[in-house]
């Protein structure tokens, strides 16, 4: 739903909506961008000068097009280029921290991440209540649990050329999305999708084999991915426990969890003396450990959907000053 105010909004509805709207009325129609069709959505007039809601059918290049309309037309979009803003202008709610939790919404993917955002005002309700010490508040301000839940870390898979990482990438998006042969090189680009790990949501990596080659495309495809790796908030090095350990040492400035590929070769869960963890990646052993672990780096260890956790700046900002003052709590539910 995309929310239209100000003193244009009629005239814009008049000229590119193909219905008369009505006050608090669901009008359906045809949006148009000259006589082309963008989207048939629902329009609503809101009472006073709140605009007019549009409630659109398409996927995100109809809402970017939609946009792109109404900035042609005089609309600017509201809100930050901060990872995580949201306008709360338009949503409704009787305290801030509800009006925070239901403008969330739409970024809550997973069951554990909506119904850990829906518990948030009652949770924080009792918190308050209950006058916590300095040290509880310190916890949640270390905590960032819900706020990854709703912003999809990058975790990025790397090694070198044929180690498994697309096998263990394909274990993690639970389907083949990467190619998988015995060939080194056969991933000539970075695979980034969405992977739902046990209800955290990842954007998921699977980066070409880092390894010296006189192939202009493949030299290109790893420096490409050496910014995604620069860029992620995880990095799982996957070393191939067949094949001597100098040439696959690697360093990250990232936090980064190293994994021993292939044990079963070997009999042994990590023979390199490197490695957290011992996986199998072709048939899935060691996985389930793997997936517990990556949940622990971003602080769901044993996560309880009504726990009181911080999402938004604003609560980090109350919540870092309630360090100070523990009066200051209070305004997190205001």
């Amino acid at each position: 739903m995309v929310r239209l105010s100000g003193p244009q909004v009629g005239a814009f509805l008049a000229n590119h909506f193909s219905a008369p709207v009505r006050l608090l009325g669901c009008v359906h129609g045809q949006m148009r961008n000259r006589n082309r069709v963008i989207d048939d959505p629902v329009v609503v007039l809101l009472e006073g000068d709140r605009g007019a809601e549009v409630n659109l059918h398409g996927g995100p290049w109809v809402v970017q097009e939609f946009l792109e309309l109404a900035k042609q037309f005089g609309f600017e979009v509201a809100g930050s280029s901060v990872r995580g803003a949201v306008d709360l202008e338009a949503v409704d709610g009787s305290t801030l921290i509800e009006r925070e939790m239901l403008a969330h919404l739409p970024s809550a993917k997973t069951e554990l991440a909506l119904n850990s955002l829906l518990a948030q005002p009652d949770a924080w309700k009792s918190f308050v209540k209950e006058q916590p010490s300095v040290e509880q508040i310190a916890a949640i301000v270390a905590d960032r649990g819900l706020w990854w839940l709703l912003h999809p870390p990058r975790v990025a898979i790397v090694g070198l050329p044929n180690a498994g990482k697309s096998t263990l990438a394909n274990q993690l998006f639970a389907q083949e999305r990467s190619i998988v042969t015995d060939a080194p090189g056969t991933t000539r680009d970075w695979v980034g999708e969405l992977a739902n790990i046990d209800g955290l949501l990842v954007m998921l990596v699977d980066t070409p084999g880092l390894r010296q080659t006189n192939d202009a495309i493949e030299a290109t495809a790893m420096h490409q991915a050496k910014s995604e790796i620069a860029r992620a908030d995880l990095v799982i090095h996957v070393v191939d426990v067949t094949r001597t350990l100098k040439a696959q040492v690697m360093a990250f400035s990232q936090a980064s969890l190293t994994v021993a590929n292939k044990v079963d070769l070997v009999g042994l869960s990590d023979p390199t003396g490197v490695a957290e963890y011992g996986i199998v990646a072709k048939t899935g052993s060691g996985i389930g450990v793997l997936r517990t672990a990556i949940h622990a780096h971003f602080n769901f260890k044993g996560i309880s959907k009504s726990s009181p956790r911080w999402w938004t700046q604003r609560q980090l900002r109350v919540l870092q000053a309630a360090q100070a003052d523990r009066g200051a709590l209070s305004a997190i539910i205001e």
